[in-house]
């Protein structure tokens, strides 16, 4: 049997080959959520939700749009996220609440993994956006028995959904308490992919270490002989 490697869009596989996109819109990372559009003068949210940015307007306690485009919202360290309006030209995909992102983790600690949102779905980010996977969050069971270092580590490419845009010390919360959620792409210490044994442990196929991870059960369509 010929053996299998783990094949991330944007990233290389375990030879060393560039993984190609997702075959068919219904897999994992091809999800993509819909910018909204909206018109001149369209009521957008009242300013207990956002606060106005760019493109809007503030009359009687609402915000409104001053010109037709994309939606956008976005925390930039205040207490409620940044409502903008941009063009069509000028509209980015940004993560949002629900959204499927691969993630890298910066660093670790008993309580969080810090991590940098590098794509949303198959989507590739323009700015690098921050991302906290809370130690409550890491999975869906036990999780008061959940142990932060025994699920990722620095450099680990983790699949996550946003479950909310976050506070001033983190622009995005994020989740891996899913099955097809976690760890997709890790390196043991020798410095070789690791491939995954079980949906808690990772193996080295160089010295064969097992090291622990929160495994991500990843779709048929990312295993390929």
């Amino acid at each position: 049997m010929s053996p299998m490697k783990l094949c991330v869009p944007g990233f290389k596989d375990s030879f060393g080959e560039p993984c190609p996109p997702p075959p068919g819109a219904r897999a994992l990372l091809s999800y993509t959520p819909a910018l909204k559009h909206t018109h001149i003068c369209e009521r957008l949210c009242s300013t207990e939700d956002c606060i106005p940015g760019t493109g809007t307007d503030l009359r009687h306690g609402y915000i409104f749009a001053t010109l037709a485009g994309y939606v956008l919202r976005k925390n930039e360290g205040e207490e409620l996220p940044v409502i903008s309006v941009v063009r069509e030209t000028e509209a980015q995909l940004l993560p949002d609440v629900g959204a499927i992102v691969t993630c890298k983790v910066t660093s670790i600690n008993p309580r969080f993994a810090k991590v940098h949102i590098l794509y949303v779905g198959s989507t590739p980010l323009k700015d690098r956006f921050r991302g906290t996977i809370r130690r409550e969050d890491v999975r869906a069971t036990e999780k008061d028995k959940v142990e932060t270092y025994k699920s990722f580590r620095p450099g680990d490419i983790v699949l996550a959904k946003v479950i909310s845009l976050g506070d001033v010390q983190s622009n995005y919360l994020l989740t891996t308490a899913e099955n097809e959620l976690g760890v997709v792409v890790a390196h043991s210490e020798a410095g070789a992919q690791m491939v995954p044994i079980s949906w808690c442990e990772m193996q080295c196929p160089r010295t064969h270490a097992k090291e622990f991870r929160k495994v991500a059960r990843v779709q048929p369509e990312y295993l390929q002989a």
